[in-house]
């Protein structure tokens, strides 16, 4: 029995490819977790997911066209911004229902331009991943990735915290809410052209998203939170890898898969703290 357990535990690292894949997703957890903190505090959820459908055409031609996908990622998202931007200054119309609007345009043009005969084999991963298939420069890519996140965020700590809790009142106090947005914005851009390669376009979000949006639920104290953010998609990243490789699921929509589940479960056990701990009406 214990044997049986121990190989239960071990088999999954006996590849060199599962242990990369490992490695680069807690690397991109680690920064997600972190950078995610930032996106749930200042609302920006929906501009992530955003921002990771529009780049996806981008993506698909330079596949196409055989060129570096980082370059067609960068274009991609160039592209979006700028459309969102035009589309929320159109009168008559929801800055959010433009937002929708292009970010629906922008995917669906990448799926029509995944789908036409000249497209490589594989493209698939563009939209699932592929962490399975990292290489040593996507762990290198990662690697960076994390450090310049945390660096940052540790540099812009205190100014992210003012304009977060009196954006009105930040510039008397010294910072302008404008600069902090772009370098916020900054790093969600790299961490989306970095993170898609392995995670896939539609799997990148969960990343940024689900483990803060859970650690939100246990602490409203932000270091306390980003430290939770950062195990739970460790946590995440391990357990979808053990799910894929003892079910056969693909790796990448198992871990966004445990994401979710994790969230569900903490906001499970919170809601029913909450409710315990209510005094009872009188």
């Amino acid at each position: 029995m214990t044997l049986a357990v121990l190989s239960w535990l071990t088999d999954p690292w006996a590849e060199p490819l599962t242990r990369r894949a490992l490695l680069e997703v807690v690397l991109l957890g680690v920064a997600g977790g972190a950078l995610g903190c930032w996106i749930v505090f200042f609302n920006l959820s929906y501009s992530a997911e955003s921002l990771a459908h529009g780049l996806l055409p981008g993506l698909v031609g330079a596949a196409l066209l055989g060129l570096p996908l980082l370059l067609g990622g960068a274009a991609g998202l160039l592209v979006a911004a700028l459309a969102v931007v035009f589309a929320g200054r159109l009168e008559g119309l929801d800055r959010d229902t433009a937002v929708a609007v292009v970010v629906t345009t922008l995917l669906g043009l990448g799926v029509l331009l995944a789908l036409t005969p000249e497209t490589p084999a594989g493209l698939q991963s563009l939209l699932f991943g592929d962490v399975l298939g990292v290489s040593d420069a996507d762990l290198v890519l990662a690697a960076l990735l994390a450090i310049a996140v945390l660096g940052v965020l540790w540099i812009v700590h205190d100014r992210l915290l003012v304009v977060g809790f009196d954006r009105l009142s930040a510039a008397g106090l010294g910072v302008r809410p404008l600069l902090v947005d772009i370098v916020l914005l900054v790093l969600l851009a790299a961490a989306l052209l970095v993170a898609v390669q392995g995670l896939g376009n539609l799997l990148v979000v969960a990343v940024l998203i689900a483990p803060a949006s859970a650690a939100r639920l246990v602490t409203r104290r932000m270091g306390p939170m980003i430290v939770a953010s950062g195990a739970i998609a460790v946590f995440a990243a391990a357990a979808g890898m053990y799910l894929s490789f003892h079910a056969g699921t693909a790796a990448g929509a198992s871990i966004a898969g445990v994401l979710v589940l994790t969230y569900v479960a903490v906001a499970a056990v919170s809601g029913f703290g909450s409710r315990r701990l209510r005094p009872a009406a009188a």
